[in-house]
């Protein structure tokens, strides 16, 4: 007799304090039936035939979605010349909780884009990376931070083409200064009747503001541009564009200029925006990231990492695309050449932090855990469209991360496989 092939796969209960998209259910089971989830509930309401387990795990989260990072581990996506180094920064996040993954590369020449670009949608292919962010090249120069200004340009629609393509379908977001000529201005030199803003939305990517001097004016025409091309455009991902680690990068908030921070909190309230945040405690103040939450919701935030190579690293030197970064104390910030510090200390370069980390620094910050974990998975899993990702949910993929009390990880599946 035949083997049965379409028998069902044992189930795998998982009893402990549950995070779903709206409470904690103090005891709490996820229910893994092969890569889905088929249960999530209170551990006295499990159905039959399921047997529930006398001891619970630690506390379950969603498996986390981080929508902006660079690198770990050693590696860095803008410097990774093959998938094998690209994977080993990848592979760094997912054991640390970070079940899907967005490469982040920085401003650098075309040719150079275009190559790295080739590299991340070969992972993005085989499911490794769940798509790619460009941070740049059409970025301010004044707001530079850790990105060479030399490589920055104007808008140019045809090159957000060219990445398009070799990304494959998985250029997820751009981040854009609204200032840079070109960019949202509708003088895009692919077409004198389109700018970056409406190739991006082609091509099936967010536009998302960072690295900007704009003013608040700027901002707000820019995103009321990107807001309505996003819906006309059948099948866009997002209704929402996304701003790129709110208030770094970014001209600060003044109140008589109240410039882009101030107009992409706004666009959050009405719902038109999400805005990221580096809440790893050397990023922003915890008193910032409280605020913002509580101004919009953790429905519109999502929290990253933009972390480099040196994530999971000790201190030391690392490259961040062209520049040269020095890691100490936990802080990585550009160093000359040389070596030697710049004036005025360098700036921050990314950081070095697990998305795991970060969600455990904002609920020590007084963040309710329940908001911080949808603003760590559920929030950015909506932002790349993702509805099978990011939540404790009946039907989404078997993403679970197991932690202890502290929130340290203890174990991590993705698609109902533990990951080793």
């Amino acid at each position: 007799m035949g083997a049965v092939t379409d028998a069902l796969p044992v189930p795998q209960v998982l009893r402990g304090r549950v995070v779903t998209p709206t409470r904690v259910l103090d005891d709490g089971v996820v229910v893994v039936a092969g890569d889905r989830l088929a249960w999530v509930g209170p551990a006295d309401r499990l159905p039959q035939p399921w047997e529930l387990p006398a001891e619970a795990v630690g506390t379950v989260l969603p498996g986390l979605v981080d929508v902006h990072c660079h690198g770990g581990g050693g590696a860095s996506f803008p410097d990774a010349p093959d998938t094998a180094t690209a994977l080993r920064a990848a592979h760094e996040h997912l054991r640390h909780g970070t079940t899907s993954l967005v490469a982040s590369l920085v401003t650098a020449p075309p040719d150079v884009l275009l190559a790295r670009t080739a590299v991340l949608a070969d992972l993005a292919d085989a499911g490794e990376l769940v798509g790619i962010h460009l941070e740049g090249p059409f970025l301010s120069a004044d707001r530079c931070g850790a990105q060479n200004p030399a490589d920055m340009r104007a808008g140019d629609a045809t090159l957000v083409a060219d990445v398009a393509a070799a990304a494959r379908g998985h250029l997820v977001t751009m981040t854009v200064a609204p200032e840079v000529p070109g960019v949202a201005d509708g003088t895009g030199t692919a077409d004198a009747r389109e700018d970056v803003l409406a190739a991006l939305v082609d091509a099936g990517a967010l536009p998302s503001v960072g690295h900007t001097d704009a003013s608040a004016e700027q901002v707000d025409d820019a995103v009321d541009r990107a807001f309505d091309l996003l819906a006309s455009a059948p099948g866009a991902r997002s209704g929402r564009l996304t701003a790129t680690h709110l208030f770094n990068g970014m001209r600060p908030l003044h109140h008589r200029d109240p410039g882009p921070v101030a107009a992409c909190l706004a666009a959050a309230a009405r719902g038109e925006l999400v805005v990221e945040l580096v809440a790893d405690g050397t990023h922003l103040a915890d008193g910032s990231v409280r605020a913002v939450l509580d101004l919009v919701g953790p429905g519109s935030v999502v929290l990253v990492t933009d972390a480099m190579a040196a994530a999971g690293m000790p201190d030391g030197d690392y490259r961040l695309g062209p520049m040269s970064v020095r890691v100490a104390d936990g802080v990585a910030r550009i160093v000359a050449e040389d070596g030697s510090t710049p004036p005025g200390g360098g700036a921050i370069a990314g950081g070095v932090a697990h998305l795991l980390d970060v969600v455990r620094h904002v609920v020590a910050a007084g963040v309710p855990l329940e908001d911080a974990v949808l603003a760590a998975a559920t929030t950015p899993a909506d932002v790349l469209g993702r509805h099978d990702i990011g939540a404790l949910l009946p039907g989404r993929r078997a993403d679970v991360v197991v932690t202890d009390e502290a929130l340290q990880p203890v174990r991590v599946m993705r698609a109902g496989a533990w990951v080793a």
